[in-house]
């Protein structure tokens, strides 16, 4: 696939491809890029329904030149431990980012999130946030405000009295759980719906469908949730009693 960054005729094409209704994955396979490079695009720049191909182009623009402008005090311009690619991860979090914000999460929250779960050490000081991400100390208290609140992070003090936000994996578990009684009290409404519009009608039927489907949903989800919670503790390459992994070609 083709790397660098996106042309203006390719953003024509995908806005194009955006107002005939094309998925990004459509758009990305005509335009031999990866999926994540048309989403990440189109949701920095409006999303599906605002999305201007001129208008992306100028803000591309800009962005480059405040980079190029602050390189020198850029802090993801540093080394990075463990060999890593500077500009690879840099790719890889704002392809994260994106995902959160997809999945409903605004986008300095998406981006204090994602700098939590990429950092080894899983927590970080607001000012260490403000240093990574080049905002505001303002823009870190509102974000960590409302993700402490989502129970999405947590705050603890470290040995010399700093604040720290921390990440739990253990979110992941809770937010499976929350889904699932959240869906257990849809599939409670529905069956409501069922005694008010009367048994034996098709609103009724079409209801209690509803129910007995999004019940068994919940019910997995919560089974699930609770079988595979021990993975979130578990180090890569071992199963949850601390054994190691069998390797696949043994049967």
């Amino acid at each position: 696939m083709p790397g660098g960054r996106l042309t203006q005729q390719e953003r024509q094409q995908i806005a194009l491809g955006l107002a005939d209704g094309l998925a990004y994955a459509e758009i990305a396979r005509r335009l031999d890029r990866p999926t994540s490079t048309i989403t990440r695009e189109v949701m920095r720049n409006g999303g599906p329904t605002t999305y201007r191909a001129d208008l992306a182009h100028r803000a591309t623009e800009r962005r480059a030149h405040r980079r190029r402008q602050t390189a020198p005090r850029d802090p993801k311009a540093l080394p990075q431990t463990h060999g890593r690619d500077a500009e690879a991860v840099r790719e890889y979090e704002e392809a994260f980012t994106t995902l959160l914000m997809q999945q409903g999460l605004p986008k300095m929250m998406s981006r204090v999130l994602t700098c939590l779960y990429t950092t080894d050490a899983g927590s970080l000081t607001a000012s260490e946030l403000v240093q990574r991400l080049q905002v505001s100390p303002a823009s870190v208290s509102k974000a960590v405000t409302f993700l402490t609140g989502q129970g999405l992070i947590r705050r603890e003090r470290d040995e010399r009295r700093r604040e720290r936000y921390v990440v739990d994996t253990d979110v992941f578990y809770q937010g499976m759980m929350a889904a699932a009684r959240s869906n257990a009290q849809l599939a409670e409404t529905a069956r409501q719906g069922v005694g008010l519009l009367g048994p034996d009608t098709p609103a009724a039927d079409r209801l209690e469908n509803i129910a007995r489907f999004v019940d068994f949903v919940a019910e997995s989800m919560a089974r699930a949730a609770e079988q595979a919670r021990d993975i979130l503790s578990t180090k890569p390459g071992t199963t949850p009693d601390g054994t190691a992994t069998p390797s696949p070609d043994r049967g």
